[in-house]
């Protein structure tokens, strides 16, 4: 069910959002969260079907954010409020407020959001393009529990890792390391299994790989090894190489779903690493809402020091 309201009001689009649940009986309280997105009108389909693919694990209200940009002088001193509500089966498991703000208004949306949020229950924040410098210092990123931001949106993800190095605060996290977690976790397990010193370590990425680049960081810190950078054709993240006395450790994908996991004096084997969908990125930082400490150490390249 599609609700449109033109030139309306946080107070009209709740009261739209009552009456599309009671028309197709549905009730609120099965949604856990509030997921805000942020984003321009070029991203927001897919924005929105990542989020409502991610609402099948995760039942929220997602109210997503576009700031337009009238014609002409005298339109862009307007202030207006357009909304699209929708509930039941167009907004997968939850339900979707799309508004778009004009004028004076664009520059107040947290105002807007806030009312729409639901009661007592955590906000999250992804902007899939165009993130703030400081996203915690932002008017909507401060209300929100966890920020979510894509070094991979931007021009110069180098550059953009290093400001959310020096802007971090507890809350913020950025899809670029949630890419990273199958390959954590085979590193994690590689290691388990091989008991040895580490003594080199080297990461191969496409350049300007801003992945590749917090996993090196990471391994640095959690190692205490220098991590050499290998450019390679790509795509993405491409291998990772950690040197022992006994021969490397080697996690090789050069392209496609599958790699290969060598140890020391043991046959290789096949894994599945597949480079997986925005929705299951957005899934994954759902299930927990707090700090996200590893991904701290990675920006900045310092922590505990753990030589397995």
């Amino acid at each position: 069910m599609k609700i449109d309201l033109t030139d309306t009001t946080a107070s009209k689009i709740n009261k739209a959002l009552v009456e599309g649940r009671r028309a197709i009986g549905t009730p609120a309280v099965g949604m856990v969260l509030t997921m805000v997105i942020v984003t321009d009108e070029e991203n927001a389909y897919d924005s929105i079907r990542a989020a409502e693919e991610a609402s099948h694990e995760h039942p929220s209200r997602t109210l997503v954010v576009i700031k337009r940009h009238a014609r002409t002088p005298r339109d862009r001193t307007a202030s207006r409020l357009d909304a699209e509500v929708r509930v039941g089966a167009d907004a997968g498991t939850g339900e979707t407020v799309i508004l778009r703000t004009y004028g004076e208004v664009s520059d107040h949306a947290a105002s807007v959001v806030l009312p729409l949020l639901l009661p007592d229950a955590p906000v999250v924040v992804w902007w899939p393009v165009n993130a703030p410098e400081n996203a915690a210092k932002d008017a909507l990123g401060a209300l929100a529990q966890r920020r979510i931001t894509d070094m991979y949106a931007v021009e110069h993800p180098l550059e953009a890792l290093e400001l959310r190095a020096r802007s971090y605060a507890p809350g913020d996290t950025d899809l670029a390391w949630t890419r990273l977690t199958p390959w954590r976790s085979m590193l994690a397990a590689a290691l388990d299994q091989a008991r040895v010193n580490i003594t080199s370590a080297a990461v191969e990425s496409e350049a300007e790989n801003p992945s590749a680049e917090l996993l090196a960081r990471w391994l640095e810190a959690r190692l205490g090894v220098p991590v050499e950078r290998v450019v390679t054709e790509g795509p993405v993240v491409t291998a990772v190489r950690l040197g022992t006395a006994n021969g490397e450790i080697v996690i090789d994908r050069p392209e496609g779903p599958l790699a290969t996991l060598t140890l020391p004096g043991q046959p290789s084997r096949t894994l599945a690493l597949k480079v997986r969908p925005t929705s299951e990125l957005i899934a994954e930082e759902l299930r927990r809402l707090d700090a996200d400490e590893m991904y701290a150490v990675a920006l900045r390249g310092e922590g505990t020091e753990e030589n397995s």
